[in-house]
């Protein structure tokens, strides 16, 4: 279904756009199977930005008003929203990464229902055919990860984690945020007390009959859990400080290194060059790298690590220095990798773009220490979008809604 380049992307956002507007905000609810043309089908291009939000945005906008557009601009800031929440409150992730690798170190913990459900064998035949279509395409649609959700927590009465996992594992656009957070909310802990009740009408009727599950929990008890600590403060932008030789190096959260230098204009993407002062700084070197296999303690399906594979080609294959100054590829994701990478490019700093709270933000931690340990020091980039976005994510997500307009404004769209 995706093809995991930046001219797929494009294509997939100029096929959407006239559907955007009013035929989007009418008909995205409705789940029908492998045609469905109602959605954009954007999100694992979105996820790993060979698309960026402001671009599909700008698109939107250039083609519909915004009233008629706002339900899928809506949509885009959704990601947005949940990102910034969760990067103000990173214990939510932390607990969540604890309590997942303490379940796949207890055999009892991940019982047999469990290995029915994710097996296609629940029994209940919507969601048989739901696990068929994540794990054979690492996609579902909106409304359909809702109902799943539900059904697991609320009917079959697994984990909410392992539910997570098992999304994580298998969805191309699954990120640490909008994965965790959609999940807490079903389960009534993103919203204290607040559960969503997947029942036998609703899927019947945004299925166009296709399910009507029998058996199905009639009412929720939300989850409990331990008051969480204040919120963090989002951390400052780096400064890059004065330096000679810079290396670039690219991850699957933010794979368009064109677009970098349109939120940092001492980053000019198109020359490979860092103004520093009033000095420049060449970009010698570029590289991507990637682990998947980050996402889980269990096993990440073949059609996540494919994609993010292809997506890292692409991205490599667009962010040379110049056609004799290719990207790298690098083999694997490890701190030793990166330093051989700096070591042959005779790198004084490595510039990355910023990572969202999630694995990419916790391999750059240990990145950052490995760097400095040799002498070299690592600069990350914050995309204009989050920076503006991501501080008004404290409360629920009605209040940051009301920010859009605003939102856009700053933006210049």
């Amino acid at each position: 279904m995706f093809t995991p380049t930046r001219a797929a992307a494009l294509d997939a956002l100029e096929g959407f756009l006239p559907h955007a507007g009013r035929d989007y905000a009418r008909d995205r609810n409705h789940d029908n199977g492998f045609e469905r043309t109602n959605v954009s089908h954007l999100s694992p291009y979105l996820r790993h930005r060979l698309l960026t939000e402001r671009e599909v945005v700008a698109a939107v906008l250039a083609r519909h008003r915004l009233p008629d557009c706002e339900k899928f601009v809506q949509e885009v800031f959704w990601r947005t929203y949940w990102k910034g929440w969760l990067e103000q409150n990173p214990e939510v992730w932390r607990r969540y990464r604890r309590e997942v690798g303490e379940f796949w170190l207890d055999d009892d913990a991940v019982s047999a229902d469990y290995h029915h459900a994710v097996g296609g064998r629940s029994g209940i035949e919507a969601m048989d055919a739901w696990v068929t279509e994540l794990v054979d395409t690492g996609y579902l649609h909106n409304h359909t990860r809702m109902w799943f959700a539900s059904i697991w927590i609320f009917t079959l009465r697994l984990p909410w984690q392992l539910g997570a996992d098992f999304f994580y594992r298998h969805l191309l656009d699954g990120d640490a945020a909008s994965n965790t957070l959609s999940w807490r909310w079903v389960a009534g802990l993103q919203t204290a007390g607040k559960t969503y009740l997947a029942t036998a009408e609703n899927i019947s009727r945004y299925t166009d009959g296709r399910f009507a599950p029998t058996g199905l929990a009639t009412s929720t008890r939300a989850l409990t859990e331990d008051p969480l600590p204040s919120r963090s403060t989002i951390p400052v932008a780096d400064q890059l400080p004065p330096v000679h030789r810079v290396g670039l190096l690219l991850h699957e959260e933010d794979l368009d290194a064109a677009s970098l230098g349109h939120d940092h204009p001492w980053f000019d993407s198109e020359v490979h060059e860092l103004k520093t002062g009033h000095s420049a700084v060449d970009v010698v070197a570029t590289a991507a790298y990637a682990d998947p296999a980050d996402r889980s303690p269990a096993r990440v399906s073949d059609t996540v690590r494919a994609f993010t594979e292809g997506a890292l080609e692409d991205a490599a294959s667009r962010a040379g220095v110049s056609a004799a100054r290719p990207a790298t590829v690098l083999p694997d994701a490890l701190a030793s990798t990166v330093l051989r990478w700096a070591e042959t490019e005779r790198l004084d700093a490595v510039v990355v773009p910023a990572a969202p709270v999630g694995p990419v933000q916790e391999r750059l931690a240990t990145l950052r220490s490995a760097l400095a340990s040799e002498g070299l020091t690592m600069t990350t980039l914050t995309r204009r979008w989050d920076a503006l976005a991501w501080p008004h994510a404290s409360r629920g997500f009605f209040a940051f809604r009301e920010r859009i307009p605003a939102l856009l404004n700053q933006q210049g769209l």
